[in-house]
């Protein structure tokens, strides 16, 4: 599992490096302006959706399902082609009825966009990269057929060529003195298509052939559903929170583009290490218990927790001491300014107090998952959502544009208190062992101690972090003392043994 891990995290790392520089590049040349700001909606619109239908409901009732029919070698062939054709199908609709009513869905998003050419420009965008859903979900159903059979190269190496196919556009277009919006945006789902096609192959090649057949409402199918709305309803309700800080962010100038560039930051931990945990220890998960290895479960569970933790307390630590650096120089060049990276800054701590929460939700979702309770969580996702949009709407006239990050990161931790209280009835499997008890709080001394270290470096660099000529050099010291001071500190105080992790990267490649 550890070495899944790595794999799945390093792919994941290379991908949002990308993503970086995909952003970076879009900035440079959009600005926070109107074409930029239809550009985030416009992709977000399927992605939003996707978390129905990818990652979301669909491939969290599907893994497990999968994963046991493989376990116990019950036709695993004949029921993934029927997920696949099923779900097909439902996406077909899904975007021949989006193209028709786009302008009610970026009204849903953006209603502030009203009588704008940013609104326009939306709706012309959504139209054009809504497709992307129907590859990028069909794609995350064959990525679960590789994750569940042990396979997670292929898969986390998906969202790498996106961003290579993005980047490409953009430098395609402004090398040959084309509109930069609209090559990112057509490109969109002509990426999607090429992530199907490549994890297709890799599914083909690990013995699963995914076809499109004639869908039928079999038992199974009526099982997958049954399990699949109530996490729809979930993934419903998280949408629902992205919906309320887009809207709430609309009406104030630049914040849509704001948030987004924040959220772009700190995603990146986010994916690397929860993302990358919540995949590998679904199908794991699921295969212990049909199994019925309790012990071998809890192992699991400890051993991802604490190397979610391990990663991301000092990363979440890094986000709140030296935002302005990382945004600086990561973003601001071209069309971007100081002043977006000062506000973008303010928003990138705000949600690196959350990072935590969010990575803990990707360790303890899946106890639920993996035996096939998808109603729990959606109900604890109900409360989330109330305590977001209340604190978003609430405090938005009185704070501002920052209100939805704020309630973001206070709805996380939120959701992963009623998540802890959720897993009581499981006994003794959902309980952190002895190790990991032991090295939590040196995992917070130890992030502690570095983000005293980061704060000091930053300030004595303050004027290399600002020169043009310097700055990339500069940052990258600053990080290389933070990751080096956090990992000689915790491995001297015990909150971490190096050679664990070494043994874990050897496994993974």
């Amino acid at each position: 599992m550890m070495s899944g891990i790595f794999t799945v995290g390093i792919w994941t790392l290379l991908s949002r490096v990308l993503g970086f520089l995909r952003d970076a590049l879009i900035l440079s040349y959009l600005g926070t302006g109107p074409a930029y700001q239809a550009f985030v909606v416009a992709f977000r619109l399927p992605n939003m959706f996707r978390r129905f239908f990818a990652e979301g409901a669909f491939n969290l009732a599907f893994v497990p399902m999968f994963s046991k029919r493989l376990e116990s070698d019950d036709q695993p062939n004949a029921f993934a082609n029927e997920a696949f054709s099923g779900l097909a199908t439902i996406l077909i609709g899904l975007t021949v009825i989006a193209q028709i009513f786009m302008p009610w869905l970026v009204y849903a998003l953006a209603s502030g966009f009203v009588g704008t050419e940013t609104f326009d420009l939306s709706v012309i965008f959504g139209r054009i990269a809504f497709p992307y859903i129907l590859f990028i979900s069909l794609a995350a159903l064959a990525s679960g057929v590789l994750n569940a059979s042990g396979r997670f190269a292929a898969a986390a190496a998906a969202p790498v060529l996106l961003n290579v196919l993005l980047v490409s556009a953009i430098i395609f277009a402004a090398t040959a003195g084309f509109d930069v919006a609209y090559a990112l945006i057509w490109m969109i789902p002509f990426a999607g298509f090429a992530q199907l096609v490549l994890v297709w192959i890799a599914a083909k090649r690990a013995g699963i052939t995914l076809r499109l057949q004639r869908p039928r409402f079999t038992p199974d199918m009526k099982h997958l559903t049954k399990i699949a709305i109530p996490a729809a309803m979930a993934g419903g309700v998280m949408q629902i929170n992205l919906l309320v800080g887009q809207q709430v962010a609309s009406y104030f100038d630049r914040a849509v583009g704001w948030l987004f560039a924040a959220d772009r930051l700190y995603q990146l931990p986010l994916g690397v290490v929860g993302i990358a945990v919540g995949i590998v220890l679904l199908p794991d998960l699921a295969r212990r218990l049909q199994s019925g290895d309790d012990a071998g479960a809890k192992d699991a569970f400890s051993r991802a927790t604490e190397i979610s933790l391990a990663l991301t307390i000092p990363a979440s630590v890094a986000l709140m001491v030296i935002p302005l650096p990382l945004v600086r120089v990561l973003f601001e060049r071209g069309a971007m300014t100081t002043d977006d990276s000062a506000a973008i800054a303010v928003a990138v701590a705000i949600y690196g107090l959350g990072l935590p929460a969010f990575v803990l939700q990707k360790t303890l979702q899946p106890l639920f998952y993996a035996r096939e309770d998808t109603k729990s969580p959606f109900r604890f996702a109900i409360v989330a959502m109330f305590v977001n949009a209340v604190l978003a709407f609430g405090l938005a006239p009185y704070i501002g544009w920052i209100a939805p990050a704020i309630a973001t990161t206070f709805a996380g931790w939120i959701m992963v208190l009623c998540l802890a209280l959720g897993t009581r009835p499981m006994g003794d499997v959902a309980r952190f062992d002895a190790q990991l008890r032991r090295r939590i709080w040196r995992i917070c001394v130890a992030s502690g101690a570095m983000g005293t270290i980061l704060w000091s470096a930053s300030a004595s660099m303050s004027t290399f972090l600002g020169m043009a000529g310097w700055r990339y050099l500069a940052l990258a010291i600053l990080v290389g003392i933070g990751i080096g001071s956090y990992f000689l500190i915790a491995h001297l105080i015990g909150a971490i043994r190096l050679s664990e992790l070494k043994g874990a990267m050897r496994r993974g490649r």
